[in-house]
């Protein structure tokens, strides 16, 4: 049986309302920045920002309980309420249960 890698995500998408997508990805990953706060969470597993176009990114975490997930909704929108107001826009948010993950691992 395949090992089961990621059970539960949390992906939402943003516009870019001001500066540009690098500048976005330097705040998450910058000293207190979403990916501390997502590590600093229980149950989380991976999180990646995936640049779509000039305008949209998309934000994914990987948790190991949906509950977690969705704490995870929370814990995003205050962040960036609180740091990317007035440059980031977001247009969708999901948290899905994965049915199966397919690949390798090294």
């Amino acid at each position: 049986m395949p090992r089961r890698i990621l059970n539960h995500l949390r992906i939402a998408a943003y516009d870019v309302t001001k500066g540009t997508s690098k500048e976005i990805a330097e705040a998450v990953l910058m000293p207190g920045g979403m990916r501390d706060i997502f590590k600093s969470q229980p149950g989380f597993q991976a999180y990646s920002l995936l640049e779509v176009d000039a305008v949209t990114v998309i934000s994914i975490s990987s948790w190991e309980t949906h509950q977690e997930a969705e704490d995870a909704v929370n814990a995003a929108a205050v962040w960036v309420s609180t740091h990317l107001q007035e440059r980031l826009h977001r247009t969708s948010n999901s948290v899905g249960d994965t049915m199966f993950w397919e690949g390798s691992v090294s």
